[in-house]
């Protein structure tokens, strides 16, 4: 009997570690020491001593991102790039602005979960299961809307007004990552080989070079 409990337990702990995105922190903060030359798992401690409130803040949400690209839209991370405070706490913060009609691509955070809360407009937003069903779970938010992007899914935004829109979003990881797919793709160096996504898109070789040929 006492074997059995102890085997649960160890398959609720593994199953807990295994869902985690970020390790649990040790200590009560490891401001990270950008000049380390350490390589790790994160990013090293600087010495607790020389911490300062500075490096648990940021400044410069408040300011609207330039949007004057291709896909109309622009992301502010605030990780733990931009706060050193913030690593080993799990957690980044991103602002996203969107010109009218713009674009947050179809990407994906290998290692968070995001949560979106639009500040001003109107957004479609939406993410895609996994194979074999590739279902598209999609939704049109206004002000004060809230919506989850589960970790590894791709997931986009799109700003379905005439004028400008911006969101607010979380993630759970301090170095979330993200990984557009028309970028990774086509956009790769070197280039995947025009045979293979000439077979996985199932278009002529000439769309394919073209396509390359942007990123």
């Amino acid at each position: 009997m006492a074997s059995s409990i102890i085997l649960v337990v160890l398959i609720a702990l593994s199953s807990s570690l295994a869902m985690a995105a970020d390790q649990s922190p040790l200590q009560d903060f490891c401001v990270a020491e950008s000049s380390s030359q350490v390589r790790l798992n994160g990013l090293a401690c600087k010495n607790p001593s020389m911490v300062q409130a500075s490096d648990f803040s940021f400044s410069g949400l408040h300011i609207a991102g330039n949007t004057s690209n291709a896909v109309g839209s622009r992301v502010t991370p605030v990780a733990a790039t931009q706060i050193p405070g913030l690593n080993t706490l799990g957690i980044s913060l991103v602002r996203i602005d969107y010109a009218p009609w713009g674009i947050n691509p179809p990407h994906t955070h290998p290692r968070a979960t995001e949560i979106l809360t639009v500040m001003e407009g109107s957004l479609e937003v939406g993410f895609i299961t996994s194979n074999p069903d590739n279902r598209l779970i999609s939704k049109i938010l206004n002000k004060g809307d809230v919506f989850v992007f589960p970790i590894g899914l791709v997931h986009y935004q799109r700003n379905v007004g005439n004028g400008y829109a911006m969101a607010i979003a979380g993630l759970s990881s301090q170095n979330p990552g993200v990984i557009t797919m028309a970028n990774a793709v086509f956009g790769s160096k070197p280039d995947i080989s025009t045979d293979i996504l000439v077979k996985a898109f199932q278009v002529d070789k000439s769309v394919i070079v073209n396509t390359q040929s942007k990123f």
